[in-house]
């Protein structure tokens, strides 16, 4: 049995995690760190089996505390990092800190550790380059989205996803970093979930990319079988849902209307001045243009994770799209 850290444990895909550890016989104990105080974190099934503490990992002196404290004493073996900054509007070194120094921070003193010997990274597909000359059915060693005029969203994702991945080999605890497909569903972050949750989606005209989609339960299972796992690596975590645009809006009940491509980003610009919303047409532009999709044969073959939790469309049938297998 062990013991496993948690950060972002009040996010929908972190209080799920922990709900699921605490159940999870090969698990003794869940450390819990969330950035809210106790009292805000009810959701979460407090017991003697969880311990949750507030943490501002933007500080590294608060990371060493808590890792050669809480952590040291509860003998923990596994840290699994998925706090991220997520709304893609805000940006400045606040923002960098939250999602690239903690981590780099965890990374540090996780290797010197007297009891850490595994650190699991959740990263995101939005990392990929994505354009008309690039594969849309991507493995692990796709392109990276590097371009220095992406918006921080991209830039700090890559930053951490390549921070995680240059340590590989390098420190004392295996290092294991899970490139996520996107989870749809309210309070992830997801910019797809802000796209369908409107009067009306628009699209640019003449383009419906394929999307893989997850739900929060197939991001749990493929973060479980990488905190039992052995061994470090990339891993793509693809989604159960593999379907064009048009279709997930139709599934999703909301109409599709496809604009021309510089009317696009007017529209959702006023949109977002007018109710607030966190879709940015900017961060998703080439990914309404051009598809991607996450081969997930070597989670499937290393981790044992195969995604089998369909999204809960609120019309239709769940998307019956298998992935294709890798040539």
């Amino acid at each position: 049995m062990k013991a496993v850290l948690v950060t972002g444990a009040t996010t929908p895909v972190g209080e799920r995690l922990v709900r699921s550890l605490i159940a999870d016989t090969r698990v003794k104990h869940v450390l819990a760190v969330g950035i809210e105080p106790r009292e805000q974190a009810a959701p979460l099934p407090f017991g003697n089996r969880l311990t949750y503490v507030q943490v501002d990992l933007t500080r590294t002196r608060k990371v060493r505390e808590l890792l050669f404290g809480p952590a040291r004493d509860l003998g923990v073996e596994v840290v699994v990092h998925l706090s991220q900054h997520r709304d893609p509007n805000d940006k400045g070194r606040r923002v960098h800190r939250v999602n690239v120094e903690a981590l780099r921070s965890i990374l540090d003193l996780a290797h010197r550790h007297p009891t850490i010997r595994r650190v699991v990274v959740r990263s995101f597909a939005v990392v990929y380059r994505v354009g008309m000359e690039l594969p849309v059915f991507v493995t692990e060693d796709h392109p990276l989205n590097l371009a220095p005029r992406a918006p921080q969203y991209v830039r700090d994702r890559v930053e951490a996803d390549l921070t995680a991945c240059a340590r590989m080999g390098l420190s004392n605890a295996e290092i294991v970093v899970l490139r996520c497909a996107e989870a749809l569903a309210p309070g992830t972050g997801s910019q797809l979930y802000d796209f369908l949750d409107a009067p009306v989606a628009l699209r640019p005209m003449g383009f419906d990319p394929m999307l893989n989609v997850a739900t929060i339960a197939d991001m749990v299972c493929a973060i479980e079988a990488a905190t039992h796992g052995s061994g470090e690596g990339v891993f793509n975590i693809p989604g159960y849902d593999t379907l064009p645009l048009s279709e997930a809006c139709r599934k999703w009940g909301v109409p599709s209307v496809g604009v021309p491509g510089p009317l696009v980003k007017r529209l959702y610009g006023l949109r977002r001045r007018v109710v607030g919303s966190q879709f940015s047409y900017g961060l998703n532009r080439r990914r309404l243009h051009f598809g991607l999709v996450l081969d997930g044969t070597r989670a499937r073959e290393v981790l044992g994770y195969a995604p089998c939790h369909p999204v809960d469309w609120p019309i239709g049938a769940p998307a019956p799209t298998s992935l294709p297998s890798a040539k």
